[in-house]
């Protein structure tokens, strides 16, 4: 097959792609430039798009003997990864970037520029499996390596992008396996430090990056009934279960620490509490995306679902209403927001994934 392999200039990326090749297919290198300043340098772990990544990706594929392109896809990833970040947060809700990132960007800009051109598939370093059934349908799987599994990231991306994708790296084991490999392939970045937080935020201050982009919005923080405890400088910068940051003038009345529990950007109000009002028995999605078209989803279904990366899965009762999925949790989950992800599994395999629509009542 035509394989374009998509090169971050990092070490995973650059051994799944080398697998590719392995693998007989004919492959093709491509670094995304998503950042509009890749004049930056990479501080560390932090960043994304800078010229040393560049860098680092030609020089993995003039070691692999694979063609190398650099493609534009800033004002892509701009208008639709940063934009969406920015409005969700103005609204109250608390997105996550790289799930946008795999849905716009790495299987659909991407893998639609590819099509265009005659490629089969794209081939990235996510830690992730796909499984063929005896019918021939493809399956998402949590990859074998449970510290480094990425599907929670993957859900979103459809059943029609899945059957063009290609994760060489789902069987690995560990991350030091996947850097062994480098070393022994002579790819310069085996050492090369794992990128982590929000790839263009590169100083990792979330809050500061917000208020540069919205602005200042003072207003107050109240507690569960109603009275002022404090104040803010945007109720946007908050997200449901925090606790750092508040900067309340005084303590509880039991002394006890609070929460953020609630955003309401349309009257600027955050409102905190004690720690119980977190727990929520009920998560409600919506954007549906249903990986499983053998599994029934009209009827309770007993799965386990997750609301982070790399949150603990919790077992529940699944079923879609309409154009909502439900999850009835057999044991409550804490500091769940509207925004993230609400990913649905049956062992391993990845069965959906919605968006969740507003914070459940405790």
């Amino acid at each position: 097959m035509r394989i374009l392999a998509a090169l971050s200039g990092g070490v995973d990326s650059a051994v799944a792609a080398a697998r590719a090749v392995d693998a007989g297919h004919d492959v093709v290198g491509v670094h995304m430039a998503l950042s509009r300043s890749r004049a930056e340098h990479r501080n560390g772990s932090r960043g994304c798009c800078s010229i040393e990544d560049a860098n680092d990706a030609r020089r993995a594929a003039d070691k692999l003997g694979i063609p190398y392109y650099v493609w534009d896809l800033s004002d892509e990833f701009h208008d639709t990864v940063v934009s969406d970040f920015l409005s969700e947060y103005e609204a109250g809700r608390t997105p996550n970037p790289c799930v946008r990132c795999n849905e716009h960007i790495k299987f659909d800009t991407l893998l639609e520029r590819g099509i265009a051109l005659g490629f089969d598939a794209v081939c990235t370093g996510h830690y992730a499996r796909i499984e063929l059934r005896e019918d021939g349908g493809r399956e998402l799987h949590r990859g074998a390596d449970p510290a480094k599994d990425q599907s929670y990231v993957l859900a979103v991306m459809g059943p029609e992008r899945l059957a063009r994708a290609m994760f060489p790296l789902g069987t690995a084991t560990s991350k030091a396996e996947v850097r062994a490999e480098a070393v022994a392939r002579g790819l310069g970045v085996s050492n090369k430090p794992d990128s982590y937080d929000i790839c263009f935020v590169a100083d990792g201050d979330t809050g500061g990056f917000l208020r540069r982009a919205l602005g200042e919005r003072p207003g107050e923080i109240v507690d569960e009934t109603g009275e002022v405890v404090g104040e803010h400088t945007g109720a946007y910068a908050f997200t449901v279960g925090q606790r750092k940051g508040l900067r309340l003038p005084r303590p509880a009345a039991d002394g006890a620490p609070r929460y953020v529990t609630g955003i309401d950007t349309a009257r600027n109000v955050v409102t905190v509490g004690p720690e119980q009002l977190l727990s929520v028995s009920e998560l409600v999605g919506e954007d549906v995306v249903w990986l499983a078209p053998d599994v029934a989803s009209d009827r309770p279904t007993d799965c386990t679902v997750q609301v982070r990366a790399h949150g603990e899965p919790v077992a529940a009762r699944v079923e879609r209403r309409g154009e909502r999925v439900v999850a009835a949790l057999e044991t409550p989950m804490r500091g769940v927001a509207a925004g993230q992800s609400l990913v649905v599994y049956q062992g391993t395999r990845v069965i959906g994934q919605a968006t969740l629509t507003r914070e459940p009542r405790p």
